[in-house]
């Protein structure tokens, strides 16, 4: 793309440089999610125009801005230093900088370091002004193709490392009726696809690495996205998105299983043959014994997962 970076940014110019953009204003700015073709024109007239530009990884966005022939200051501004570093645009801003911000990939602010930043830029009586761009969430939403789903969902992002944590969490997420979208590292997806296994049927749209060269986005029963994992190694690389799809209401109260009732049964399973932890887990929680033991036989076929 370096190539033909100044005709590029020279169509920036043309289609959004008779656009107002004030001084001593934050820009969130979107970037591409793997693909920098998917950069868009108003970004690069922002990026262009920038006194400073606050990033998650300074490498990784100076490699982004030479890919459109750009060079500007970088600040480091992430989750280690984000209260810190914010002060230092906080006072850029008041010295009438334009100051882009931008995360490795997506929107700054969603689930990526910024809201800190915003915060502090809006508690200063600065403005910030977003400018959108590439996402995975509504990349994935656009091919699930799901005919029960009426646009409503939840996005949960990143849910917790633990694993009990995340277990009440997924649990949750399959006592609601509308899709959820998750996101998830690679040395974390086959934790949360064990996990997710115990929603049973419900359908799982997983999208992995979207808009890269090895993008591949598939639909299965929530029970065999971690067989699906496995069954290739290049499964787990790369970055995910996935769309918990939706279900009836009467399905989710029925098949819906609290934490502390997994706990009951992970104990159980411990010690005991599984009929019969499933049976006395039955007796204990008043669980139906069928749903107990849809969840069993996932979370043995999954492994067992470390807080």
């Amino acid at each position: 793309m370096s190539a033909s970076s100044p005709s590029l940014l020279a169509a920036a110019r043309d289609a959004a440089g008779h656009q107002h953009y004030p001084q001593g204003a934050l820009y969130m700015v979107a970037t591409p999610i793997g693909n920098l073709a998917d950069i868009g024109l108003r970004a690069l007239q922002v990026l262009a125009l920038a006194d400073t530009v606050a990033c998650e990884d300074t490498r990784h966005t100076a490699t982004l801005l030479q890919g459109y022939g750009l060079h500007k200051p970088l600040l480091a501004l992430h989750e280690h230093n984000e209260a810190e570093a914010a002060q230092a645009v906080v006072q850029r801003l008041q010295e009438g900088q334009r100051v882009v911000y931008v995360s490795d990939a997506g929107t700054p602010g969603v689930s990526d370091p910024g809201a800190r930043l915003v915060s502090a830029v809006n508690a200063a009586g600065l403005r910030s002004v977003p400018i959108p761009g590439a996402s995975s969430i509504t990349a994935l939403l656009s091919v699930t193709g799901h005919s029960g789903w009426d646009g409503h969902f939840v996005f949960a992002g990143f849910l917790s490392p633990k694993a009990t944590e995340r277990q009440r969490e997924v649990q949750q997420i399959g006592g609601d009726v509308r899709a959820c979208v998750l996101l998830e590292a690679p040395h974390r997806i086959e934790a949360l696809a064990k996990d997710l296994a115990v929603l049973g049927e419900r359908p799982v749209t997983v999208g992995r690495e979207l808009t890269k060269q090895f993008e591949e986005i598939a639909q299965m029963p929530a029970q065999d996205v971690p067989a699906w994992l496995q069954a290739s190694e290049h499964r787990r690389r790369g970055e995910f998105v996935l769309m918990v799809h939706p279900q009836a209401a009467d399905a989710a109260d029925a098949g819906a299983i609290d934490a502390r009732t997994l706990r009951t049964l992970d104990l159980l399973m411990a010690e005991l043959p599984l009929k019969t932890a499933v049976r006395l887990c039955a007796d204990i929680t008043g669980h139906p014994r069928n749903a107990l033991y849809d969840a069993a036989l996932a979370r043995r076929k999954g492994g067992d997962s470390e807080d």
